[in-house]
């Protein structure tokens, strides 16, 4: 029997990216704790129907595209209007466009910003004031490894991560007094829909798992957990707080791997 404490039942939670990857895997968790979801997704409604239908065909499916200008504020009125207040905000969707540091244009550097920035501003400017209101609230989003051990290939996403954290902080310092919690959890080599051709190469999968501690790499089940916890009522004292699940990949790379050295 699950404890009181960490029973969702009741609560209404919007999880947005949620049609595939770890979003799909934080709406099946907090589904499966009895909360009431809402799933966002943007160009993949055939995977959120889907994901919908898993929950019992209920879950309303919204599509937006974040990085459109002025789309997350009517999303999140259109939320509202529909709705009514929420309880609990997964700030997951994010894009992530690889390319040579020094090629980067201002359309890459903007597209980030609103998407994997901007968005979270928009979205807890909107939903967490009611949340306030009501003297509960939860908000997790979802950062990277990438914010403490960026790549240049990913220089903007990895930087926004990096801000989202801070902003993270700033929000939830705000908030505490009214019941509203705030925090990160930050994923470290994920296998997911996206990335599954490269992990399909051996010599990918072995190039990647031979760094993290705990020998492979990350499910998105692995990150349901977390979210759950962050979630319930077990974890109202915790906010502000940064929570990697990377199987030890932040503390350092696996033993015996040695750094590269220039001859």
């Amino acid at each position: 029997m699950t404890s009181s404490r960490f029973s969702l039942k009741g609560r209404r939670a919007l999880v947005t990216g949620a049609s595939s990857g770890i979003g799909r895997a934080v709406a099946l968790g907090l589904a499966e704790h009895g909360a009431e979801l809402i799933l966002h997704h943007f160009g993949d409604e055939a995977g959120a129907r889907e994901l919908a239908e898993m929950m019992g065909g209920k879950a309303p499916v919204i599509e937006a595209d974040f990085t459109r200008q002025g789309a997350t504020e009517a999303f999140a009125n259109d939320i509202l209007d529909q709705f009514g207040p929420i309880d609990i905000l997964i700030a997951n969707a994010a894009i992530e466009r690889r390319m040579p540091w020094n090629d980067i244009d201002e359309a890459h550097i903007a597209a980030h910003v609103a998407s994997n920035f901007a968005a979270l501003l928009t979205l807890t400017g909107k939903l967490v004031p009611p949340m306030a209101e009501r003297g509960w609230g939860r908000v997790v989003a979802t950062g990277s490894i990438m914010a403490t051990r960026p790549r240049t290939e990913t220089i903007v996403y990895a930087s926004l991560k990096a801000a989202q954290l801070t902003a993270v902080r700033a929000i939830a310092r705000d908030v505490a007094p009214r019941g509203v919690t705030v925090n990160v959890v930050s994923p470290g080599a994920i296998e997911i829909e996206a990335n599954a051709a490269q992990y399909s190469d051996p010599a990918f999968r072995r190039a990647v798992t031979a760094k993290i501690p705990a020998g492979r790499q990350g499910q998105p089940q692995d990150l349901a957990g977390a979210f759950v916890f962050l979630c319930s009522d077990a974890a109202s004292y915790i906010t502000g707080a940064n929570i990697p699940v990377d199987g030890g990949w932040s503390i350092g790379d696996a033993p015996g791997v040695l750094p590269q050295v220039a001859d």
